[in-house]
This record gives C-alpha cells, structure tokens and sequence, in this order.
C-alpha cells in the first residue's frame, strides 16, 4: 500500500503556488499590495491540488470501491482531472477581481494550463529530483 506523501507535496505545492503569485502579478495588474493578498490564495490551492495529486495512489488503495469506478481508478486520469479543477479553479478565481472600468481580469490561459500541468506532473517529477532534496524533505 501506498504512503502518504506530506513533505514533498507541500514543498512543490508552495513552489507552484510562487510560479502561481508571479503569473498574478504579471496579468492582473494590481497596485500596491492587493495582488499579493489575492495571491495567497492561490498558494493554497497550489498546496492542496499538489497533495492530492501526489497522494492518488495512496487514496485508490485506502479505499476500494474507487478501484471500480470507469475514470478515476486509473491514477493518471485522476490526477488529469485534479489538473483540469485547478485550470478552471484558477481561470475562474482571476475572473473575480475587479479590474479596470469594473470588468472582470483574468490570467492568460496558458498561464492557467502551466499551473494545471505543473500540479499533474509533481508526482512524476518527484522521484528525479528527490536526490536533490535535505533528508528531512524525502
């Protein structure tokens, strides 16, 4: 059975959630600090989507009846869809903010797509650079 993967998840999910506060920064346009209280969302979700993306197979082998279901019980496919809720989470989350004339703002969508790919690929990218990692992060 898998374990959980705590460490490792939040340290990619910060780093994500940074790349995300950048690409907020750089589209939305905010004066002063206001991009960086928004920002901190972001952060969060990063953390959150990263864990669950990096803990599938621990969540597949806890509990059975996920094993049967058509499109999550393949770890791929269920990471693909925790990829897509953040596209749309942070897609939707940059519509919000009031910009200029009381319009909606958005990020571009490839900023969003990076995002949503990055928290897919943290599990694979893991096990390359763990060497890399303190011994207290593995």
């Amino acid at each position: 059975m898998a374990e959980v993967i705590l460490l490792p998840a939040l340290v990619f999910g910060l780093i994500i959630g940074l790349i995300e506060l950048f690409f907020i920064h750089a589209d939305e346009g905010f004066r002063g600090s206001h991009w960086f209280g928004h920002g901190l969302h972001a952060v969060g979700w990063a953390i959150v989507a990263v864990f669950a993306s990096m803990n599938v197979e621990y969540v597949l082998g806890t509990f059975d009846f996920l094993q049967t279901a058509p499109i999550i019980s393949n770890p791929l496919y269920l990471r693909a869809v925790i990829g897509l809720i953040t596209v749309f989470k942070v897609w939707g989350t940059s519509a919000v903010v009031a910009g200029a004339r009381g319009k909606g703002m958005h990020e571009k969508f490839w900023h969003c797509l990076l995002i949503g790919v990055l928290v897919v690929a943290s599990p694979y990218a893991y096990p390359l650079i763990e060497p890399i990692f303190p011994e207290f992060l593995k």
